[in-house]
């Protein structure tokens, strides 16, 4: 297994509509001349964008978090192109991006390092062969103050390694849950 180029990036994406809307390089300035996070295609892997579809996590109908069922209760939905998240609180978001993974790559998410060095955690768990959609982003406030996300601008970075070998049963293969996901996506069963 080997980590993909931007190339090799580059190529699927053209090629086989692996990445919709493709950026071929890094944006770092926004339309007004002002700097952003930036996104688009890089080295060793493409950085994606923030929707402006959130999904904050509240307390005031005192829901309780559980993945086995889910309470819609749980969050307040916002559309802007700022999101605040609260104290020690977390949101969901998605990509602009309409991922489309070949059935011989997985794909790892990290987050940036603007990010990051905020006390913003970014988690997306890897996807699979053949899995296709809007990536869901789970935004996490590790700190005791509010924090801010820019919608349309760069938010994680996806990385892309490619087996030598396609892999016997794909998430395609197994009509995944989460299979061809639009929008900001709760958890299903």
């Amino acid at each position: 297994m080997s980590i993909k180029s931007d190339r090799w990036i580059r190529r699927m994406a053209k090629e086989n509509c692996m990445i919709e809307p493709f950026v071929d390089g890094q944006v770092k300035i926004n339309e007004a001349g002002g700097g952003m996070v930036s996104y688009g295609l890089s080295s060793y892997g493409y950085d994606v964008r923030c929707a402006d579809e959130f999904k904050i996590f509240t307390n005031i109908n005192s829901a309780i978090v559980d993945p086995k069922n889910f309470d819609a209760n749980s969050f307040v939905d916002v559309k802007a192109d700022v999101c605040i998240i609260p104290p020690n609180s977390f949101a969901l978001a998605r990509t602009v991006e309409y991922l489309r993974i070949p059935r011989s790559v997985l794909t790892i998410c990290l987050g940036k390092s603007t990010y990051a060095r905020c006390g913003i955690i970014v988690n997306v768990t890897p996807l699979e062969p053949e899995w296709e959609g809007h990536v869901t982003l789970e935004f996490s406030n590790t700190t005791p103050l509010p924090a801010k996300i820019y919608a349309g601008e760069g938010v994680a970075q996806f990385l892309f390694f490619e087996s030598d070998e396609e892999c016997e049963t794909s998430y395609k293969d197994k009509s995944g849950k989460y299979q061809g996901q639009t929008g900001v996506t709760v958890p299903r069963l």
